[in-house]
C-alpha cells in the first residue's frame, strides 16, 4: 500500500484540490461484512459518492491475486482513492475521511470526546468483531466441525462479553445522548450499528441491552445508514 499523503493534497468526490475530475472512489467491500458496512455508512454520512466493488469472501473474492495485491491481508474493506492510493482496515478509513471532509463530524471535537468514542468503538472492532469474523467462524466449522447451534452459541458469547460492559457504560455516562456520544450519530455508532445488524443473523438476544437498542434504532431512522445496510447492496442475496 502507498504510504498517504497530506489531506490537502487529496481532493473529493473525484476531483482534485483544482476541480479537475478525477476517477471515483472505489470500495472493494462484501455486503455482510460488517467492516465494510461501517465504511460504508461513514460515505454516506459525507456525502461521498463511490464506485461499489463486490468481493464475495465466502467464495474467495479476497483472495484472488489482483486483490490481494492491493490488499495483502486478503481482508474487506479496501478504498482506493481517486490517485491510486490504497486504503485498509475501516476504522483508518474512516479517521481518514473524517479528516479529508470534517462535516459532519464523526468524532466530537474535545480530547476526551474524541477518546471515548474510540474507547466505544473499539471495544467492538477490537475485541468483539475480531473473534466472531468470517476467518474464525468458518475456522471453527472446517478444522473444529462445529456446527450451526454451536457457532450461534459462540457468537452470542462473545457479543455478551462486550454488550454487557458496552451497555453499563452507555447507560451510566452523562455523554451519552440520543446516540452513543451526545446528540449526532459518529464513529461509535457506526461500529454498533454495523454489529447490530451482523448479530440479528444469529438471533442474538437484545433484551438485556436497552440503551444500546434505542441507539441503534435512532440510527437505523437515518438515510445513510439504512442506503448502507447490506439489504440494499448490489451483491445482497
Amino acid at each position: 500500500m502507498r504510504q498517504a499523503r497530506h489531506a490537502p493534497e487529496r481532493g473529493l468526490d473525484g476531483a482534485d484540490i483544482n476541480g479537475v475530475a478525477m476517477l471515483p472512489i472505489v470500495l472493494h467491500n462484501y455486503y455482510r461484512s460488517s467492516t465494510s458496512y461501517r465504511v460504508r455508512i461513514a460515505l454516506a454520512m459525507k456525502s461521498m459518492s463511490f464506485t461499489y466493488v463486490a468481493r464475495a469472501i465466502r467464495a474467495g473474492g479476497a483472495r484472488m491475486p489482483d486483490y490481494l495485491a492491493m490488499n495483502p491481508q486478503g481482508l474487506v474493506p479496501t478504498m482506493v482513492w481517486p490517485d491510486g492510493t490504497v486504503l485498509g482496515q475501516s476504522l483508518a478509513i474512516i479517521e481518514f475521511l473524517d479528516e479529508i471532509r470534517p462535516t459532519p463530524p464523526l468524532l466530537p471535537s474535545d480530547p476526551f470526546g474524541r477518546a471515548r468514542v474510540r474507547m466505544l468503538a473499539q471495544m467492538i472492532a477490537s475485541d468483539l468483531h475480531p473473534v466472531n469474523n468470517f476467518r474464525i467462524l468458518d475456522t471453527l466449522r472446517e478444522r473444529y466441525h462445529v456446527d450451526d447451534a454451536e457457532i450461534a452459541d459462540w457468537f452470542a458469547t462473545w457479543v455478551r462479553a462486550t454488550f454487557e460492559p458496552l451497555e453499563t457504560l452507555l447507560s451510566t455516562s452523562p455523554e451519552t445522548g440520543s446516540f452513543c456520544h451526545g446528540d449526532t450519530p459518529g464513529l461509535a455508532d457506526i461500529c454498533l450499528v454495523a454489529q447490530v445488524v451482523n448479530n440479528q443473523r444469529y438471533q442474538v438476544d437484545m433484551a438485556p441491552y436497552p440503551v444500546i437498542t434505542r441507539i441503534v434504532d435512532e440510527c437505523l431512522k437515518l438515510r445513510a445508514f439504512i442506503d448502507a445496510h447490506p439489504s440494499r447492496q448490489p451483491d445482497a442475496e
